[in-house]
């Protein structure tokens, strides 16, 4: 790998305002009572990391579809202007879209795709990264989530 090359781990995500259920006793007979908020609110969030200096693109999107997508890849090469970019990516539907291929083929841009294999998050830097979102300001009570505000 050159200098004028960069490799970024993208992937998109969603926060939830809500907590995931998770297996509980109960005395039997009895159904247990699961306070909820009232509102199920969520954030889709797209993201690249570089491996290499730990930097991070993410940007929060309204939808999580092939125009948010399209821009996050614009954001990508905005702020590696003048390097070439390998994006490595899982198969989502989104990556792939004809929309994709032709802003591709359209603009030249200095970019290429790297597809991994199918049900293989585990390769995906990113991944740990959203693991560490979703711990940090999923699972905790709304009162503890001051790093996600």
């Amino acid at each position: 790998m050159t200098g004028d090359m960069v490799v970024l781990y993208a992937d998109e995500t969603h926060i939830r305002s809500y907590q995931a259920l998770r297996a509980t006793w109960a005395e039997a007979g009895k159904q247990k009572q699961i306070p909820t908020y009232g509102h199920h609110a969520s954030v889709t969030l797209f993201g690249a990391v570089n491996v290499l200096d730990g930097k991070v693109v993410v940007q929060q999107a309204s939808a999580c579809n092939t125009g948010s997508f399209l821009e996050v890849v614009q954001r990508i090469l905005q702020t590696y202007q003048g390097k070439y970019v390998l994006l490595v990516l899982d198969n989502a539907r989104i990556h792939h879209a004809k929309q994709v291929q032709e802003f591709l083929r359209k603009h030249e841009e200095p970019i290429m795709f790297f597809f991994l294999p199918p049900y293989s998050p585990h390769l995906n830097a990113i991944e740990r990264l959203w693991k560490w979102l979703e711990r940090v300001c999923h699972c905790q009570p709304v009162s503890q989530r001051s790093p996600c505000h």
